[in-house]
This record gives structure tokens, C-alpha cells and sequence, in this order.
């Protein structure tokens, strides 16, 4: 296998280039590069081939994604960032996979194992790499979450960080935001605002009526009809259920890992 590393940081190409040869000693690195202009070059000669190439977002002459503006690429692509892997989850499509860093064999690994299994599962068109879907995952690493409320105690306004917030939820038409402290605050957002403003690492909406955050969750039971039971590390007077089609999910953000697509 041919395997191009697109890195602008040297440590991690060549510690890359050690967890590829580790993985399969007859890996052949066809090139290494760290511009966006170096990249574009070399595949837009024919006579350069890869049968896998590893591309970092920041590059030392910009964004990765410009390169596709630029020449199409028909080979997978595994992308290596140190961006929340919730953030990228745009570009988990047709056959890309990513790798956040620090690399880790482990990680690497996974990574070229579900290759394979995309490879042996997906005709050769499924391989290529749409520009629209990279610039709608860029649009999302870039998005600043919010990271403070501020509410209204009588007379007074507080600012409280998402930090402290343990838990959103609704009431009709009425939000609420709970603090680990157990206090409980009215704002002026609906559940549907909520999600696109919150870090998705962090909450996630487990049914209609309730945003958690994964810090204050203290246990997960299993419920009735495949179903799961949220509980908080602090006193809540009402039920956290999962909903049935957003256990499955749940279970990969719970985990911090994305799972694979194919089996």
C-alpha cells in the first residue's frame, strides 16, 4: 500500500510514518508534504500514486480543504486533527475516516481496519470526496459554542458557564437550566436552539424534553423496550429517559468514540 502523509508538523509525520510501519512493515510512503501547494502539485501529476492519503486540516499555507477547490481526489482519505471528534463528524462520509491528536497506535489501528472493511463493502465511486460536504464540516470546526447563560435572579442578572449547567429541559413551552448546584433558572431558548449553540461534545439531547451533559451523568440504567435511564450526580425530580431512536447514538457520545459505520 501507497500512503501519502500531508502533515505540516515534521514530530507528527514521521511519528505517523512509525505507527504505519508498525501496523504493516510493507507500507510504502509515496511522498510527505506540508503546504496546501506541495499537495496539489503532486497529485496533479499522473504518474504519482496512493492508495491511501492522510491529511491534516491545518496545513503551513492554509486550510486542507483548498485542496479539493483544486484537483480530485479519488483515494480514501483519513483526516488527522486536533479538533473534537464531535466536530468533524461532516467529514465521516463516503469512505473518510479521522484520526485526533495525539495519534495513538490504537487509534490508528481502528482506523485502517474499517478501511478495509469500506473498501471490500463500497464500489470504487462510493471513494470520492465531495468539496461541498468538506466546506459544511469546515463551517462547523470554525462555530464558536456558547460557553455562558445569563439569567435573571429578581432584580439581579448572573452570567453562569456551560461548566455548571448539568442539565437543560422543557416544560411545555417553558426552558429550563439546571445547575449542579441543583438551582433551576428559566431562559429564553427553546431545546431546538439549544442544540446547535451547545459544544455537542458535551450535551446531547436524549429525547424531546432533555439536554444532558456528560458530566453530570452518574450512571446509565437499562429501561423497558430497549431503552435507557439517565441518572444525574445530584437530586432531580424527574425521569431522564433516552428515546428509543436515539439510543444507538447516544451510546457512541456517551463512549467518546465514534462507532463503525460498517460491520
Amino acid at each position: 500500500m501507497k500512503v501519502l502523509i500531508v502533515e505540516d508538523e515534521m514530530p507528527a509525520a514521521e511519528k505517523l510514518e512509525r505507527l504505519l510501519k508498525q501496523y504493516d512493515p510493507d507500507i510504502e510512503i509515496a511522498g510527505r508534504f506540508d503546504t496546501v501547494e506541495k499537495t496539489v502539485n503532486w497529485l496533479k501529476d499522473m504518474d504519482n500514486k496512493a492508495d491511501l492519503i492522510f491529511l491534516d486540516i491545518q496545513l503551513a499555507d492554509g486550510l486542507s480543504f483548498e485542496i479539493f477547490n483544486q484537483v480530485q481526489i479519488n483515494e480514501p482519505i483519513i483526516f488527522t486533527t486536533a479538533y473534537n471528534e464531535y466536530a468533524i463528524e461532516a467529514f465521516k462520509v463516503n469512505s473518510i475516516d479521522y484520526l485526533l491528536k495525539p495519534i495513538t497506535y490504537d487509534n490508528l489501528y481502528r482506523s485502517m481496519t474499517k478501511l478495509e472493511r469500506l473498501r471490500e463493502s463500497l464500489p470504487t465511486s462510493k471513494h470520492r470526496i465531495q468539496f461541498e460536504e468538506l466546506s459544511q464540516a469546515l463551517t462547523q470546526l470554525q462555530k464558536n459554542y456558547k460557553t455562558r447563560f445569563m439569567v435573571k435572579v429578581g432584580e439581579h442578572i448572573r452570567s453562569v458557564t456551560t461548566d455548571n449547567i448539568s442539565l437543560f429541559y422543557a416544560e411545555g413551552r417553558t426552558v429550563f437550566m439546571l445547575t449542579g448546584h441543583g438551582k433551576r433558572f428559566i431562559i429564553d431558548y427553546k431545546l431546538e436552539e439549544l442544540e446547535s449553540l451547545l459544544n455537542p461534545s458535551r450535551f446531547y439531547r436524549v429525547s424531546r424534553s432533555f439536554i444532558v451533559n456528560i458530566n453530570a451523568i452518574t450512571d446509565v440504567i437499562m429501561y423497558s423496550n430497549s431503552r435507557l435511564k439517565v441518572r444525574l450526580n445530584q437530586e432531580f425530580d424527574k425521569e431522564i429517559i433516552v428515546s428509543r431512536e436515539k439510543v444507538s447514538q447516544f451510546k457512541i457520545w456517551f463512549d467518546g468514540l465514534e462507532e463503525e459505520r460498517i460491520q
